[in-house]
């Protein structure tokens, strides 16, 4: 399959993500400044979570650029980043309503925890079937970030139980890590 399909559908189903995002922000009642004090960690939530899709929506744009066409594999690893992705919506409201509660927290950092084991498995995908594999490899060999958030993930879903607010600081971190574009691909 040519991949212009594959990124065309991976587009759509970012912005449903993200149009579902925005319209779980409810409108306060009230046309104050106090009325939107109570819907700051619901807008915060929302804030971290676009980022997030953001960050992805721009990964998966550079990782598709050196996908000539899409197998199989591909096209069910992209499914499965996709299906993870599509459960941030969720947990972002879920988090946002409920900020100093353990379980919300926790889920929320599992999804972003599956999300990048998908991503990792699209690239793996993409280099097998990538002609000049071997250079790829190493071009993605050397990705601390990718790396590493795995692990914060982790920290952070544990820490949820200690201090949700260790959580979030965690999640903030790893999305600030992320805001820089992952050049790697571009250098090959």
């Amino acid at each position: 399959m040519n991949k212009g399909r594959l990124e065309a559908f991976s587009d759509g189903v970012i912005a449903i993500i993200i149009t579902i995002m925005v319209l779980q922000l409810t409108v306060p009642a009230e046309p104050t400044l106090a009325a939107l004090m109570p819907l700051m960690p619901v807008f915060l939530g929302y804030l971290l979570s676009f980022v997030y899709v953001a960050i992805y929506w721009n990964n998966h744009h550079h990782l598709l650029t050196v996908c000539g066409n899409a197998s199989g594999g591909v096209l069910w690893a992209n499914m499965h980043l996709l299906f993870w992705m599509s459960l941030i919506p969720f947990v972002t409201a879920w988090m946002g309503n409920n900020p100093a509660a353990p379980l919300p927290t926790a889920l929320y950092g599992a999804i972003l925890l599956l999300s990048a084991v998908a991503c990792e498995i699209l690239q793996v995908r993409i280099v097998a079937v990538h002609p000049d594999a071997e250079r790829l490899r190493e071009a993605f060999g050397r990705d601390f970030k990718g790396r590493f958030s795995p692990l914060f993930y982790l920290a952070a879903i544990g820490l949820a139980f200690v201090s949700p607010v260790i959580s979030h600081v965690i999640y903030a971190a790893v999305a600030l890590l992320w805001i820089v574009p992952d050049r790697r691909i571009e250098r090959l």
